[in-house]
C-alpha cells in the first residue's frame, strides 16, 4: 500500500488547481488514487487529505459513500452483472448464478488468482443489450453463460487489454485543456468580477457582439450597426 507516486501527486496538484477551493477536487483525486492502486489505500486517502487540506475522516467519508470507490482490495477486473428489470427479464439472475459457479466466488468475492472480482449491480444503462455485464465500466452484452466464460478467459489472457484497462482507470486520454481556477487579487474566484462600470461595459460589449457577430473576415462585431457606406 502506498501514497500517491511522485507523478500522480503532480497530476493531483494539477487537478486541485482547476478548482477555486482545494476540497472541490476530492472526487477527481480519489479517482486518481484508485487508478494507481486499483482501490483506495489508507495511505493514499491520507495523502489526498494532505493535498486538499481535509481530515482523513472527511476523505474516507466520501470514499465510503460512493459505490464506484473501493476501500478494500479488488481484482484487476471488476465484473459487474446487471440484474435490474431489463436484464432480469432477459436472464440476468441466471447469468449471475452461472458467474458465481464458473468463478467459484459469490457476488462480492474475488477469484484466487486476484484477477476477477464479481459483483451484482443495478442498471448499467445497456438495457437494449440485456443481459449486460460491465468490466471496469466497459460494457458487454448481451451475454449468454458461454459468452460470459469466453469474456473471462479473454480478460485473464490479456486479449482485451486494449479496451479494458485495469480497474480504476476511467479514461486513458489525459486532459490537455481546461479552465484554470484561481483567485483574483481582490480575493474573488477568477471570473467572479465585482460589479462596476468596467464590468458593465464589458457585458454591454459582449451583448452587442452577440447581436452583431463576426463578419466574413473573422473580425469581431463592433456592437454598432453599420450603414451601407460604412458610417455608423
Amino acid at each position: 500500500m502506498a501514497r500517491l507516486s511522485a507523478a500522480n501527486e503532480q497530476r493531483a496538484r494539477a487537478l486541485v488547481a482547476l478548482y477555486p477551493r482545494p476540497r472541490s477536487a476530492l472526487m477527481p483525486v480519489l479517482h486518481l488514487a484508485q487508478e494507481q492502486d486499483g482501490w483506495l489505500t489508507p495511505e493514499a486517502m491520507e495523502h489526498a487529505a494532505e493535498l486538499l487540506d481535509l481530515t482523513p475522516a472527511e476523505v474516507y467519508g466520501t470514499a465510503s459513500f460512493y459505490d464506484m470507490f473501493f476501500t478494500e482490495p479488488v481484482g484487476r477486473h471488476l465484473v459487474s452483472v446487471c440484474t435490474n428489470i431489463a436484464c432480469l427479464l432477459a436472464g440476468g439472475a441466471e447469468l449471475l448464478e452461472h458467474a458465481e459457479s464458473a468463478l467459484g466466488v459469490k457476488a462480492g468475492g474475488t477469484t484466487a488468482d486476484g484477477q476477477l472480482t464479481l459483483e451484482e449491480v443495478e442498471c448499467i444503462a445497456l438495457c437494449d443489450r440485456a443481459p449486460a455485464v460491465a468490466v471496469n465500466w466497459r460494457y458487454f452484452g448481451p451475454l449468454t453463460p458461454g459468452g460470459f466464460d469466453t469474456l473471462c478467459e479473454d480478460l485473464r489472457a490479456g486479449r482485451l487489454a486494449d479496451t479494458v484497462p485495469p480497474h480504476g482507470t476511467l479514461c486513458r486520454v489525459r486532459r490537455a485543456v481546461g479552465l484554470p481556477a484561481g483567485v483574483a487579487p481582490e480575493g474573488r474566484p477568477v471570473g467572479d468580477e465585482a460589479p462596476g462600470p468596467a464590468l458593465a461595459e464589458r457585458r454591454a460589449a459582449k451583448a452587442a457582439d452577440l447581436q452583431h457577430p463576426a463578419g466574413a473576415d473573422g473580425a469581431p462585431g463592433s456592437g454598432r450597426a453599420q450603414a451601407p457606406g460604412g458610417e455608423p
